[in-house]
């Protein structure tokens, strides 16, 4: 079982940053494949970019250039840094884990419970 909560959410600027971290419980964080998805007002939760190790990452185009996911292994943690950000990205954003690789589906078996990012224009 994994416990995953996100935090770092906020109200930013258009061409701001923010850096969203997911803190995950369990042992075995390590071995488990992580990722983000965001679900904006009225749309479909959608896949934003993935991590199984350093050298293992995708993105979706959208977000491509501008974001970076990037994981502390030993302080089970996994961070999401978004820059470049535009209004289009204003939605609630979750951390998702599996243990096996990060389904851009949605089809992942552990989840947080999101956190709010608003980007003004």
């Amino acid at each position: 079982q994994v416990q995953l909560v996100e935090s770092g959410g906020g109200l930013v600027q258009t061409g701001g940053s923010l850096r969203l971290s997911c803190a995950a419980s369990g042992r075995t964080f390590s071995s488990y494949a992580m990722g983000w998805f965001r679900q904006g007002p009225g749309k479909e939760r959608e896949f934003v970019a993935a991590m199984r190790t350093r050298d293992s990452t995708s993105y979706a185009d959208s977000v491509k250039g501008r974001f970076t996911i990037s994981r502390d292994n030993n302080n089970n943690t996994v961070y999401l840094q978004m820059n470049s950000l535009k209004p289009e990205d204003t939605a609630v954003y979750y951390c998702a884990a599996n243990p096996f690789r990060i389904y851009r589906s949605g089809n992942n078996p552990y989840w947080g419970q999101g956190t709010q990012v608003t980007v003004s224009s």
